[in-house]
């Protein structure tokens, strides 16, 4: 389960941005899932609310929002149905992966600061 590494790193990060700024704490993360980062959100869900603890995110709500995968033709930027090949029926050209669906991102931190 990689998540639980995923969430040590993303609580390290959040610390030294909370230390950077002289946070009293943090209230709120938010973060989105590509639906193929290879990135379980119930997992990283649970990783993060055992991993919080004794942590300056201990009380914090994470919040995860999922984002489809979706293809698009580079050329001519027609959206390729899912399912479909990836190929732009229109010209040909192979399909672009695009809008992080394949994305592990911090969207934001909610800090409280003196």
């Amino acid at each position: 389960m990689h998540e639980y590494s995923l969430i040590q790193s993303l609580v390290s990060r959040v610390e030294e941005e909370a230390r950077a700024r002289n946070a009293l704490c943090v209230h709120r993360l938010a973060m989105r899932v590509g639906e193929l980062s290879g990135v379980d959100p119930e997992l990283l869900q649970t990783a993060y609310d055992t991993f919080r603890a004794g942590t300056i995110c201990e009380k914090a709500e994470l919040t995860v929002t999922r984002v489809k995968a979706r293809w698009t033709c580079p050329q001519c930027e027609k959206e390729i149905a899912a399912g479909e090949a990836l190929q732009c029926p229109a010209c040909g050209v192979a399909a672009r992966l695009c809008d992080g669906g394949d994305a592990l991102m911090l969207d934001s931190i909610e800090l409280e600061v003196p």
